[in-house]
């Protein structure tokens, strides 16, 4: 996931403030239905990464779960 990508994909502009050797300094402002778009893109790949870890969790076999500690 980056960030910045899903940002401008929701209609936040990033804008570059400065860059100290290898570290950027960014800041990233929009309107208000963007923030929310930015947010709900957030939130669905967060529901996205935990459907995936469910999938991989199932795929392995029951006894080694059980030594691997899932429940």
């Amino acid at each position: 996931m980056n960030i910045v990508d899903m940002a401008r994909a929701s209609g936040l502009t990033v804008i570059l403030d400065g860059r100290i050797g290898q570290q950027e300094y960014q800041s990233v402002c929009g309107s208000m239905s963007a923030l929310q778009r930015f947010a709900e893109a957030l939130c669905q790949h967060a529901v996205n990464q935990n459907d995936a870890a469910r999938h991989r969790t199932a795929a392995i076999s029951p006894r080694t779960q059980l030594r691997r500690g899932f429940k």
